[in-house]
Parts: structure tokens; sequence; C-alpha cells
């Protein structure tokens, strides 16, 4: 996430591609089934009021978020984050222990994670193929498979 990208969605509000920005918003919120708090619709309006989808760290949202009229804490954007994939319309990808990224496009999909960067990035869905998968334990059933294939750059 640029802080170019997210200076221009802010000073774009009063702007044709501002109002679309926050019909968008209201429109994600609303789908789900959120209050449009003021925190949640500017943390919402970073994430998907130009209509791309993104990978973010609740870090680099909270980054982002400094730059706006509004600055929240960083709990509020891990609260946010939280109460934003509770509500399906966020996907956590776990890269590993301590470190998540909230994608904004919620469809079953493969991700690499660029070690090097440090970065997540939409891998392409229809190279992954699986032939099978293991039953599930008696009394569970299989509720989602993520693939997050990890990349090092090589010497050549």
């Amino acid at each position: 996430m640029t802080s170019k990208g997210q200076n221009q969605a802010v000073k774009s509000r009063g702007s044709a591609a501002g109002r679309e920005a926050k019909s968008r918003v209201d429109a994600w919120l609303s789908r789900g089934g959120l209050r449009p708090t003021r925190q949640r619709k500017m943390l919402a309006s970073l994430l998907v009021g130009d209509g791309n989808h993104r990978h973010v760290t609740a870090e680099s949202l909270h980054e982002a978020a400094q730059c706006s009229p509004e600055p929240v804490s960083l709990a509020t954007v891990y609260n946010t984050l939280k109460a934003f994939t509770d509500a399906g319309l966020l996907t956590e990808v776990m890269v590993h222990g301590a470190r998540s990224y909230f994608d904004t496009r919620i469809d079953d999909h493969p991700h690499y994670f660029w070690e090097d960067q440090d970065s997540l990035t939409d891998a392409p869905a229809d190279a992954v193929r699986f032939a099978s998968l293991p039953d599930a334990p008696p009394g569970t059933e299989i509720a989602k498979v993520d693939v997050v294939i990890r990349l090092r750059r090589t010497g050549g």
C-alpha cells in the first residue's frame, strides 16, 4: 500500500472518484452487516476504496492510516481487521506463527509468499490441483484448504 495511493483516496473524497469510493466502502461494510463507524469507514476506504484487491498486514494498514485525517491506534486496526474478517469481508492468510496478511479477495485462491520481501501476492489458481485430500478426522469436516507457496530468489 503506497502513501501516494492513500493520499489520493483521501484527497478525492469530493470528486466523482471519491463518491464512487465512498459508495464502494458503504456497500462493502453493509455486505458484512457492520455498522459504518468513522474508523471502519476510513480503514475500509484504504482497503477497498479504489476497487483493487490487496494484501495488508495490521502494521502496514496502521502505517497507511497515519496519513489520513483521522489516525487510529494499532489496537484499533487489529480489532477492525478482526471484525472485517469475522464478517466475511477479508480472508486472513497466515504465513508464519506471528505474521498474518489480510486479503480483500475472499474467494479461495493460492498465494505466493516472497520471503526476501516479506510480501504476499496472488498465485494462479488454475495451476494448483489436488488429486485428493486426507479424510477429516471423525466428527469434523474440512472447512478450507489454504495454499501458500513460499518463494526465495535464487542466485541466477
